[in-house]
Protein backbone atom coordinates (compact mmCIF):
# COMPACT_ATOMS: atom_id res chain seq x y z
CA UNK A 1 0.00 0.00 0.00
CA UNK A 2 1.56 3.29 -1.12
CA UNK A 3 -0.81 5.50 0.88
CA UNK A 4 -4.01 5.48 2.91
CA UNK A 5 -5.92 7.87 0.66
CA UNK A 6 -8.66 5.35 -0.06
CA UNK A 7 -9.13 4.61 3.64
CA UNK A 8 -9.40 8.32 4.39
CA UNK A 9 -11.99 8.82 1.65
CA UNK A 10 -13.96 5.81 2.89
CA UNK A 11 -14.00 7.25 6.40
CA UNK A 12 -15.23 10.62 5.18
CA UNK A 13 -17.98 8.97 3.14
CA UNK A 14 -19.06 6.83 6.10
CA UNK A 15 -20.03 9.89 8.15
CA UNK A 16 -23.33 10.07 6.24
CA UNK A 17 -24.34 6.61 7.45
CA UNK A 18 -23.51 7.10 11.13
CA UNK A 19 -24.88 10.65 11.30
CA UNK A 20 -28.46 9.56 10.56
CA UNK A 21 -28.43 6.48 12.79
CA UNK A 22 -31.16 6.62 15.44
CA UNK A 23 -30.43 6.49 19.14
CA UNK A 24 -32.08 3.08 19.43
CA UNK A 25 -30.13 1.72 16.48
CA UNK A 26 -26.82 2.86 17.92
CA UNK A 27 -27.67 1.21 21.24
CA UNK A 28 -28.54 -2.03 19.44
CA UNK A 29 -25.25 -2.01 17.54
CA UNK A 30 -23.26 -1.51 20.73
CA UNK A 31 -25.08 -4.20 22.68
CA UNK A 32 -24.45 -6.61 19.82
CA UNK A 33 -20.74 -5.71 19.84
CA UNK A 34 -20.68 -6.52 23.56
CA UNK A 35 -22.31 -9.89 22.84
CA UNK A 36 -19.78 -10.65 20.10
CA UNK A 37 -16.81 -9.81 22.31
CA UNK A 38 -17.97 -12.45 24.77
CA UNK A 39 -18.74 -15.01 22.07
CA UNK A 40 -15.26 -14.51 20.57
CA UNK A 41 -13.30 -14.53 23.84
CA UNK A 42 -11.18 -17.53 22.91
CA UNK A 43 -10.21 -16.06 19.55
CA UNK A 44 -9.37 -12.68 21.07
CA UNK A 45 -7.17 -14.30 23.72
CA UNK A 46 -5.39 -16.40 21.08
CA UNK A 47 -4.60 -13.34 18.95
CA UNK A 48 -3.59 -11.37 22.02
CA UNK A 49 -1.18 -14.16 22.98
CA UNK A 50 0.65 -13.65 19.67
CA UNK A 51 1.25 -10.03 20.62
CA UNK A 52 2.22 -10.91 24.19
CA UNK A 53 4.77 -13.48 23.00
CA UNK A 54 6.57 -10.81 20.98
CA UNK A 55 7.00 -8.53 24.00
CA UNK A 56 9.69 -8.86 26.68
CA UNK A 57 8.40 -9.85 30.09
CA UNK A 58 10.06 -6.86 31.75
CA UNK A 59 8.34 -4.37 29.44
CA UNK A 60 5.91 -2.30 31.57
CA UNK A 61 3.51 -2.21 28.60
CA UNK A 62 2.91 -5.95 28.86
CA UNK A 63 0.22 -5.50 31.47
CA UNK A 64 -1.48 -2.88 29.27
CA UNK A 65 -1.37 -5.27 26.34
CA UNK A 66 -2.89 -8.24 28.14
CA UNK A 67 -6.50 -9.25 27.43
CA UNK A 68 -7.78 -12.18 29.47
CA UNK A 69 -11.30 -13.46 30.14
CA UNK A 70 -11.85 -11.00 32.97
CA UNK A 71 -10.69 -7.99 30.96
CA UNK A 72 -12.75 -8.99 27.92
CA UNK A 73 -15.74 -9.30 30.22
CA UNK A 74 -15.00 -5.83 31.56
CA UNK A 75 -14.71 -4.52 27.98
CA UNK A 76 -18.10 -5.95 27.08
CA UNK A 77 -19.63 -4.44 30.22
CA UNK A 78 -18.06 -1.09 29.36
CA UNK A 79 -19.60 -1.23 25.86
CA UNK A 80 -23.03 -1.80 27.41
CA UNK A 81 -22.44 1.08 29.84
CA UNK A 82 -21.76 3.41 26.91
CA UNK A 83 -24.85 2.12 25.10
CA UNK A 84 -26.92 3.09 28.14
CA UNK A 85 -25.53 6.62 28.29
CA UNK A 86 -27.54 9.48 26.84
CA UNK A 87 -26.82 10.30 23.21
CA UNK A 88 -24.69 13.48 23.33
CA UNK A 89 -25.81 14.68 19.91
CA UNK A 90 -28.88 16.73 19.07
CA UNK A 91 -29.00 18.53 22.40
CA UNK A 92 -30.31 22.09 22.18
CA UNK A 93 -27.91 24.39 24.00
CA UNK A 94 -29.58 27.68 23.14
CA UNK A 95 -32.47 28.94 21.07
CA UNK A 96 -34.10 32.30 20.56
CA UNK A 97 -36.11 34.32 18.05
CA UNK A 98 -34.59 37.63 16.98
CA UNK A 99 -36.55 40.85 16.51
CA UNK A 100 -36.46 40.33 12.75
CA UNK A 101 -38.17 36.96 13.14
CA UNK A 102 -35.12 34.74 12.58
CA UNK A 103 -35.21 31.63 14.74
CA UNK A 104 -31.72 30.71 15.96
CA UNK A 105 -30.77 27.44 17.59
CA UNK A 106 -27.43 26.04 18.77
CA UNK A 107 -27.20 22.29 19.19
CA UNK A 108 -24.64 19.52 19.60
CA UNK A 109 -23.47 17.50 16.60
CA UNK A 110 -20.85 14.80 16.04
CA UNK A 111 -17.27 15.86 15.33
CA UNK A 112 -17.14 13.81 12.12
CA UNK A 113 -14.03 11.70 11.47
CA UNK A 114 -11.95 11.09 14.60
CA UNK A 115 -8.41 9.80 14.19
CA UNK A 116 -6.88 8.19 17.28
CA UNK A 117 -3.21 7.22 17.51
CA UNK A 118 -2.31 4.99 20.45
CA UNK A 119 0.15 2.36 21.59
CA UNK A 120 0.02 -1.05 23.27
CA UNK A 121 -3.50 -0.93 24.71
CA UNK A 122 -6.00 -2.97 22.68
CA UNK A 123 -8.83 -2.00 25.03
CA UNK A 124 -8.54 1.48 23.48
CA UNK A 125 -9.62 -0.05 20.16
CA UNK A 126 -12.96 -1.09 21.63
CA UNK A 127 -13.36 2.00 23.81
CA UNK A 128 -12.83 4.44 20.95
CA UNK A 129 -14.98 2.53 18.47
CA UNK A 130 -17.77 2.30 21.04
CA UNK A 131 -17.64 5.98 21.97
CA UNK A 132 -17.53 7.07 18.34
CA UNK A 133 -20.50 4.93 17.31
CA UNK A 134 -22.55 6.17 20.28
CA UNK A 135 -21.75 9.81 19.45
CA UNK A 136 -22.31 9.47 15.70
CA UNK A 137 -18.65 9.73 14.72
CA UNK A 138 -16.48 7.72 12.35
CA UNK A 139 -13.14 6.57 13.76
CA UNK A 140 -9.77 5.87 12.20
CA UNK A 141 -7.73 3.76 14.60
CA UNK A 142 -3.97 3.62 14.43
CA UNK A 143 -2.81 1.26 17.16
CA UNK A 144 0.75 0.28 17.96
CA UNK A 145 2.54 -2.62 16.30
CA UNK A 146 2.80 -4.34 19.71
CA UNK A 147 -0.96 -4.94 19.70
CA UNK A 148 -1.55 -5.41 15.98
CA UNK A 149 -2.89 -8.98 16.00
CA UNK A 150 -5.29 -8.17 18.84
CA UNK A 151 -6.46 -4.96 17.19
CA UNK A 152 -7.09 -6.67 13.85
CA UNK A 153 -9.22 -9.26 15.64
CA UNK A 154 -11.22 -6.69 17.60
CA UNK A 155 -11.92 -4.45 14.60
CA UNK A 156 -12.99 -7.48 12.56
CA UNK A 157 -15.57 -8.28 15.26
CA UNK A 158 -16.85 -4.69 15.27
CA UNK A 159 -17.04 -4.50 11.48
CA UNK A 160 -18.89 -7.82 11.38
CA UNK A 161 -21.56 -6.30 13.62
CA UNK A 162 -21.77 -3.15 11.49
CA UNK A 163 -22.30 -5.27 8.38
CA UNK A 164 -24.94 -7.36 10.17
CA UNK A 165 -26.86 -4.10 10.76
CA UNK A 166 -26.36 -3.24 7.06
CA UNK A 167 -24.16 -0.29 7.98
CA UNK A 168 -21.02 0.98 6.31
CA UNK A 169 -18.15 -1.00 7.88
CA UNK A 170 -15.85 1.97 7.29
CA UNK A 171 -17.46 3.63 10.31
CA UNK A 172 -14.65 1.87 12.20
CA UNK A 173 -11.34 1.32 10.43
CA UNK A 174 -7.94 0.11 11.59
CA UNK A 175 -5.06 1.79 9.80
CA UNK A 176 -1.81 -0.02 8.95
CA UNK A 177 0.84 0.19 11.69
CA UNK A 178 3.61 1.24 9.32
CA UNK A 179 4.84 4.63 10.58
CA UNK A 180 5.00 6.08 7.08
CA UNK A 181 1.21 6.41 7.10
CA UNK A 182 1.04 8.44 10.34
CA UNK A 183 2.10 11.69 8.72
CA UNK A 184 -0.51 11.20 6.00
CA UNK A 185 -3.17 10.86 8.68
CA UNK A 186 -1.91 13.93 10.55
CA UNK A 187 -2.10 16.09 7.43
CA UNK A 188 -5.44 14.83 6.05
CA UNK A 189 -7.39 18.03 6.81
CA UNK A 190 -9.79 17.29 3.95
CA UNK A 191 -10.94 13.99 5.46
CA UNK A 192 -10.18 14.00 9.20
CA UNK A 193 -11.77 16.43 11.65
CA UNK A 194 -9.70 15.78 14.76
CA UNK A 195 -6.67 13.76 15.90
CA UNK A 196 -6.35 12.38 19.42
CA UNK A 197 -2.96 10.94 20.44
CA UNK A 198 -2.95 8.60 23.42
CA UNK A 199 0.31 7.28 24.75
CA UNK A 200 3.83 8.34 25.61
CA UNK A 201 5.09 11.90 25.77
CA UNK A 202 7.19 11.29 22.66
CA UNK A 203 4.11 10.16 20.71
CA UNK A 204 2.08 13.17 21.84
CA UNK A 205 4.92 15.58 21.06
CA UNK A 206 5.32 14.09 17.58
CA UNK A 207 1.62 14.45 16.82
CA UNK A 208 1.48 18.00 18.14
CA UNK A 209 4.48 19.09 16.05
CA UNK A 210 3.45 17.40 12.79
CA UNK A 211 -0.35 17.59 12.65
CA UNK A 212 -2.26 19.94 10.39
CA UNK A 213 -5.52 18.40 11.62
CA UNK A 214 -6.66 19.88 15.00
CA UNK A 215 -5.31 17.87 17.95
CA UNK A 216 -6.74 17.10 21.38
CA UNK A 217 -3.98 15.77 23.62
CA UNK A 218 -4.45 13.02 26.15
CA UNK A 219 -1.28 13.70 28.07
CA UNK A 220 1.18 11.64 30.00
CA UNK A 221 0.47 11.34 33.71
CA UNK A 222 3.17 12.51 36.11
CA UNK A 223 1.15 12.29 39.33
CA UNK A 224 2.19 13.51 42.78
CA UNK A 225 0.79 12.80 46.24
CA UNK A 226 1.72 15.44 48.80
CA UNK A 227 1.63 14.35 52.45
CA UNK A 228 1.19 17.55 54.44
CA UNK A 229 2.37 17.72 58.08
CA UNK A 230 -1.15 17.41 59.57
CA UNK A 231 -1.96 14.27 57.56
CA UNK A 232 -3.29 11.08 59.11
CA UNK A 233 -0.22 8.98 58.28
CA UNK A 234 -2.03 5.66 58.23
CA UNK A 235 -4.48 7.13 55.75
CA UNK A 236 -1.59 8.58 53.76
CA UNK A 237 0.15 5.21 53.58
CA UNK A 238 -2.94 3.50 52.22
CA UNK A 239 -3.51 6.23 49.63
CA UNK A 240 0.12 6.15 48.43
CA UNK A 241 0.15 2.36 48.26
CA UNK A 242 -3.09 2.22 46.29
CA UNK A 243 -1.96 4.94 43.89
CA UNK A 244 1.32 3.16 43.18
CA UNK A 245 0.70 -0.58 43.17
CA UNK A 246 -2.85 -1.28 41.97
CA UNK A 247 -2.10 -0.60 38.29
CA UNK A 248 1.39 0.89 37.96
CA UNK A 249 1.37 0.89 34.14
CA UNK A 250 -1.47 3.39 33.77
CA UNK A 251 -1.38 7.18 33.59
CA UNK A 252 -3.19 7.86 36.88
CA UNK A 253 -0.71 5.91 39.01
CA UNK A 254 1.54 7.74 41.46
CA UNK A 255 5.01 8.83 40.33
CA UNK A 256 6.29 11.08 43.12
CA UNK A 257 5.66 11.19 46.87
CA UNK A 258 6.12 14.70 48.30
CA UNK A 259 6.36 14.97 52.10
CA UNK A 260 6.69 17.71 54.68
CA UNK A 261 10.01 17.27 56.53
CA UNK A 262 8.28 17.42 59.93
CA UNK A 263 6.53 14.09 59.34
CA UNK A 264 8.84 12.58 56.70
CA UNK A 265 10.46 9.99 58.98
CA UNK A 266 7.22 8.62 60.44
CA UNK A 267 5.44 8.71 57.07
CA UNK A 268 8.26 6.96 55.22
CA UNK A 269 8.43 4.19 57.84
CA UNK A 270 4.76 3.43 57.17
CA UNK A 271 5.04 3.80 53.38
CA UNK A 272 8.20 1.66 53.21
CA UNK A 273 6.52 -1.12 55.14
CA UNK A 274 3.61 -1.13 52.68
CA UNK A 275 5.57 -0.75 49.42
CA UNK A 276 8.31 -3.29 50.11
CA UNK A 277 5.73 -6.08 49.82
CA UNK A 278 5.29 -5.07 46.18
CA UNK A 279 9.03 -4.52 45.56
CA UNK A 280 8.50 -0.86 44.66
CA UNK A 281 11.79 0.79 43.74
CA UNK A 282 12.07 4.19 45.42
CA UNK A 283 14.31 6.96 44.10
CA UNK A 284 14.77 9.08 47.20
CA UNK A 285 16.20 12.59 47.54
CA UNK A 286 19.04 13.50 49.95
CA UNK A 287 16.65 13.79 52.92
CA UNK A 288 14.49 10.73 52.26
CA UNK A 289 17.34 8.40 51.31
CA UNK A 290 18.97 8.09 54.77
CA UNK A 291 15.55 7.63 56.39
CA UNK A 292 14.71 4.72 54.08
CA UNK A 293 18.23 3.33 54.41
CA UNK A 294 17.87 3.29 58.19
CA UNK A 295 14.92 0.90 57.91
CA UNK A 296 16.85 -1.22 55.40
CA UNK A 297 14.41 -0.61 52.58
CA UNK A 298 15.57 -3.20 50.04
CA UNK A 299 14.63 -1.40 46.81
CA UNK A 300 16.26 1.97 47.38
CA UNK A 301 18.04 4.25 44.92
CA UNK A 302 19.42 7.77 45.21
CA UNK A 303 17.27 10.12 43.16
CA UNK A 304 18.72 11.90 40.16
CA UNK A 305 17.31 15.13 38.73
CA UNK A 306 15.56 13.22 35.94
CA UNK A 307 13.64 11.09 38.45
CA UNK A 308 11.37 14.07 39.15
CA UNK A 309 8.87 14.79 36.38
CA UNK A 310 9.30 11.18 35.24
CA UNK A 311 6.33 8.97 34.39
CA UNK A 312 7.51 5.60 35.66
CA UNK A 313 4.65 3.33 34.46
CA UNK A 314 6.14 0.61 36.66
CA UNK A 315 6.61 -0.32 40.31
CA UNK A 316 8.90 2.66 40.82
CA UNK A 317 8.46 6.13 42.30
CA UNK A 318 10.50 9.11 43.43
CA UNK A 319 10.44 10.75 46.87
CA UNK A 320 10.86 14.46 47.59
CA UNK A 321 10.98 16.00 51.09
CA UNK A 322 10.02 19.67 51.40
CA UNK A 323 10.03 22.21 54.22
CA UNK A 324 6.44 23.38 53.84
CA UNK A 325 3.40 23.53 51.58
CA UNK A 326 4.84 26.42 49.56
CA UNK A 327 7.79 24.24 48.56
CA UNK A 328 5.43 21.35 47.80
CA UNK A 329 3.30 23.50 45.52
CA UNK A 330 6.39 24.84 43.77
CA UNK A 331 7.75 21.33 43.21
CA UNK A 332 4.45 20.09 41.80
CA UNK A 333 4.12 23.15 39.57
CA UNK A 334 7.60 22.53 38.17
CA UNK A 335 7.23 18.81 37.49
CA UNK A 336 3.50 18.16 37.06
CA UNK A 337 2.11 17.05 33.70
CA UNK A 338 -1.23 18.55 34.83
CA UNK A 339 -2.96 15.16 34.95
CA UNK A 340 -3.84 14.24 38.56
CA UNK A 341 -2.42 15.60 41.82
CA UNK A 342 -3.33 14.78 45.43
CA UNK A 343 -2.88 16.15 48.93
CA UNK A 344 -3.26 14.18 52.17
CA UNK A 345 -4.00 16.59 55.01
CA UNK A 346 -6.30 17.29 57.94
CA UNK A 347 -5.88 21.06 57.57
CA UNK A 348 -8.84 22.42 55.63
CA UNK A 349 -7.03 25.65 54.74
CA UNK A 350 -4.09 23.70 53.27
CA UNK A 351 -6.50 21.49 51.36
CA UNK A 352 -8.31 24.51 49.91
CA UNK A 353 -5.00 26.12 49.01
CA UNK A 354 -3.89 22.95 47.20
CA UNK A 355 -7.16 22.43 45.35
CA UNK A 356 -7.27 26.04 44.21
CA UNK A 357 -3.62 26.52 43.30
CA UNK A 358 -2.61 23.25 41.67
CA UNK A 359 -3.11 23.42 37.90
CA UNK A 360 -4.19 19.92 36.89
CA UNK A 361 -7.12 18.26 35.17
CA UNK A 362 -8.06 16.51 38.42
CA UNK A 363 -7.05 17.46 41.97
CA UNK A 364 -7.68 15.29 45.02
CA UNK A 365 -7.85 15.71 48.77
CA UNK A 366 -7.36 12.58 50.87
CA UNK A 367 -7.91 10.14 47.99
CA UNK A 368 -5.90 8.16 45.47
CA UNK A 369 -5.14 9.56 42.02
CA UNK A 370 -6.17 6.18 40.63
CA UNK A 371 -9.77 7.38 40.50
CA UNK A 372 -9.11 9.61 37.46
CA UNK A 373 -11.06 7.54 34.98
CA UNK A 374 -14.11 8.11 32.80
CA UNK A 375 -15.86 5.00 34.03
CA UNK A 376 -15.25 5.83 37.70
CA UNK A 377 -16.54 9.37 37.17
CA UNK A 378 -19.75 8.00 35.67
CA UNK A 379 -18.85 9.06 32.13
CA UNK A 380 -18.47 5.57 30.67
CA UNK A 381 -15.43 4.50 28.70
CA UNK A 382 -12.91 7.18 27.83
CA UNK A 383 -10.55 7.94 24.99
CA UNK A 384 -8.00 9.21 27.49
CA UNK A 385 -7.29 11.88 30.06
CA UNK A 386 -6.93 15.29 28.46
CA UNK A 387 -4.34 17.52 30.14
CA UNK A 388 -4.96 20.53 27.91
CA UNK A 389 -7.56 23.23 28.45
CA UNK A 390 -9.40 23.62 25.16
CA UNK A 391 -12.52 21.57 24.36
CA UNK A 392 -11.90 18.77 26.84
CA UNK A 393 -10.03 18.45 30.14
CA UNK A 394 -9.80 15.40 32.38
CA UNK A 395 -11.53 12.17 31.33
CA UNK A 396 -12.24 12.60 27.61
CA UNK A 397 -15.41 10.58 27.24
CA UNK A 398 -18.67 10.48 25.29
CA UNK A 399 -19.88 13.95 26.30
CA UNK A 400 -16.88 15.60 24.63
CA UNK A 401 -17.07 13.81 21.26
CA UNK A 402 -19.35 16.51 19.95
CA UNK A 403 -19.12 20.06 18.73
CA UNK A 404 -21.72 22.79 18.17
CA UNK A 405 -23.77 23.75 15.16
CA UNK A 406 -25.96 26.80 14.62
CA UNK A 407 -29.31 26.37 12.87
CA UNK A 408 -31.02 29.51 11.59
CA UNK A 409 -34.56 29.45 10.19
CA UNK A 410 -36.09 32.43 8.48
CA UNK A 411 -38.95 33.47 6.19
CA UNK A 412 -37.23 35.56 3.56
CA UNK A 413 -35.24 37.85 5.85
CA UNK A 414 -32.25 39.60 4.24
CA UNK A 415 -29.55 41.81 5.68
Amino acid sequence: MDNIQELLINASNATAAIRVLSDERKQAVLNTIADELLVNKANIIAENLKDLNRMDDDNPNKDRLLLNEERIGDLAASVRDVANLEDPTGKVILERTLENGLFIQKKTVALGVVGVIYEARPNVTVDVATLCIRSGNVCLLRGGSDADDTNICLVAIIQKVLKAFKLNSNIVQLLPVDRKYVEELLTAEKYVDIIIPRGSKSLIDFVRKNAKVPVIETGAGVCHTYIEKTADLQKAGKIVCNAKVTRPSVCNSLDTIVLDEEIARDALYIIADLLKEYKVEMFADETAHPILKSVHYPYLQEAEVEDFGREFLALKCSVKVVNNSEEALAHIKKFSSKHSEAIVSEDTSKIEEFLNQVDAATVYANASTRFTDGGVFGLGAEIGISTQKLHARGPFALEKLVTEKWVVIGNGQVR
